[in-house]
């Protein structure tokens, strides 16, 4: 349970170094014995010790003025020990930083289980410091956009340059490729960066309610245009906008005005309007879902988000950043990667990208915190929550997805007959297979 827990034994007593040293190896910690305090942190620091177990009343210099010593130079905690021990030098040691005081003779179990909990305390405080130095060595943007990849880093500096301006930015990219996080990054470094920030997925919104939610109304108050005035409106999802509310956020668009529900009012709008969308918005003008005049008003400039599969040298950068992250957040050591969960991380296609990433971390580190845990199992586990639809528009296709793929194999890819089985036409079977992806041959051979 200790292997690899490291601690430094302090004490001028030779049969006291050689009993503790037993003990302590015994319990599966690595042990380090000095007989004089002189060259305490040097031996600490080549060590990279997780305890320092020091005696008190030494020749030369004692267990409390080493630890005065080494105050502001080790974050290293320090067990001080004595057999002359009282409760004013213990409450002392403590005040002065200490971890915990023992006086000798003291009980073996109660020793080991005090140094335990002090070296996960120590493993934490190092893993937390090692994120916050990373953290401060990045930008605000490294922070978001984290990775070494061309794509990546043309990404960033798209970005800088961007955000000086006004100009509407459209987002395309695959879910989890991070589209609101670059929103958010052109909006906090540009002008308007102490205004609102006000995101919508526009799938999540019952068609209903979306005008209502995005102009307001005289009886429910303002719509989310007023919330994000001044400041950044950020629109993902834009396939799912209903086709008569496009029509009015063009209008708003152009006119840099709108009137709420149900009033005569016209409201000026100062507002910057981002988009995003993971699916092709070009088929749905062809087929008259999507206006073609507001797609264009609103992709002045495209930014592509890539895959995670297609920067596959920023992987296993990205896993060991949210292993800290969730090893911080959860309180807990940062597991070790081996390289066979390098390997699988690599071999892996990512079809949720960095949000699929995210989540295997996490399940990563809870497992690890439990004793157990592997980049492999946090795959298989992560894969079944992974293949939920986020919105009900992915919702409704993987449905569809599935419905025509058991039609299709049912009638033996007779198309006629699957058109007639799911009680729609030849034409919109064949619209559906080609939107949604659906390859007849292999499932016929499957």
């Amino acid at each position: 349970m200790n292997q690899g827990y490291r601690i430094t034994v302090v004490d001028d007593d030779r049969t006291m170094r050689e009993s503790l040293s037993h003990l302590l190896e015994s319990a599966g910690f690595e042990v380090v014995c000095l007989s004089r305090p002189e060259n305490v942190l040097a031996c600490i620091q080549k060590q990279d010790a997780d305890v320092l177990l020091c005696d008190v009343r030494m020749p030369g210099m004692s267990g409390t003025e080493l630890q005065m010593q080494l105050k502001g130079q080790t974050n290293v905690p320090i067990v001080l020990m004595s057999a002359h021990g009282d409760i004013p030098m213990a409450v002392s040691a403590i005040q002065n930083g200490a971890y915990s005081f023992l006086e000798k003779p003291f009980d073996p179990r109660r020793l080991i289980k005090l140094l335990e909990n002090a070296s996960q305390l120590r493993r934490l405080t190092r893993n937390a410091d090692r994120l916050k130095t990373r953290l401060a060595e990045l930008s605000g943007l490294d922070r978001v956009m984290i990775g070494n990849a061309p794509s990546i880093k043309a990404l960033r500096a798209e970005i800088v340059d961007l955000s000086t301006t006004d100009v509407n930015v459209m987002l395309l990219g695959e879910t989890g490729t991070g589209k609101e996080l670059v929103a958010k990054a052109l909006h906090d470094l540009g002008h308007r960066s102490g205004e609102p920030f006000v995101p919508l997925n526009c799938a999540a919104v019952p068609v209903t309610r979306f005008e209502e939610m995005l102009f307001g109304t005289a009886e429910n108050g303002p719509g989310l245009l007023a919330q994000a005035e001044g400041g950044t409106l950020f629109l993902d999802e834009l396939g799912a906008i209903p086709l008569e509310v496009q029509a009015k956020l063009l209008r708003v668009i152009e006119t840099k005005q709108y009137t709420p529900i149900d009033t005569s009012k016209t409201i000026n709008a100062d507002i910057r309007i981002l988009s995003a969308a993971h699916e092709r918005l070009e088929d749905m003008m062809k087929e008259g879902t999507f206006r073609e005049d507001l797609y264009f008003r609103l992709n002045t400039i495209m930014l592509t988000m890539p895959p995670l599969r297609a920067r596959r040298d920023d992987i296993t950068t990205l896993y060991m950043h949210y292993l800290d992250v969730f090893a911080a957040t959860y309180e807990t050591e940062t597991p070790t990667l081996t390289s066979g969960d390098v390997a699988r991380l690599l071999a892996y296609d990512w079809p949720g990208n960095v949000r699929e990433l995210r989540n295997v971390c996490e399940r990563h580190v809870l497992a690890a915190r439990r004793g157990a845990g592997s980049v492999d199992s946090a795959l298989n586990d992560n894969r079944d929550s992974l293949e939920a639809p986020e919105t009900l528009r992915e919702a409704v296709a993987a449905f569809e997805r599935q419905l025509i793929g058991k039609a299709l194999a049912r009638h033996q890819g007779r198309m006629d007959d699957v058109a007639t089985g799911l009680g729609i036409g030849r034409r919109t079977l064949n619209e559906k297979i080609v939107k949604l992806g659906l390859d007849k041959e292999t499932i016929l051979n499957s």
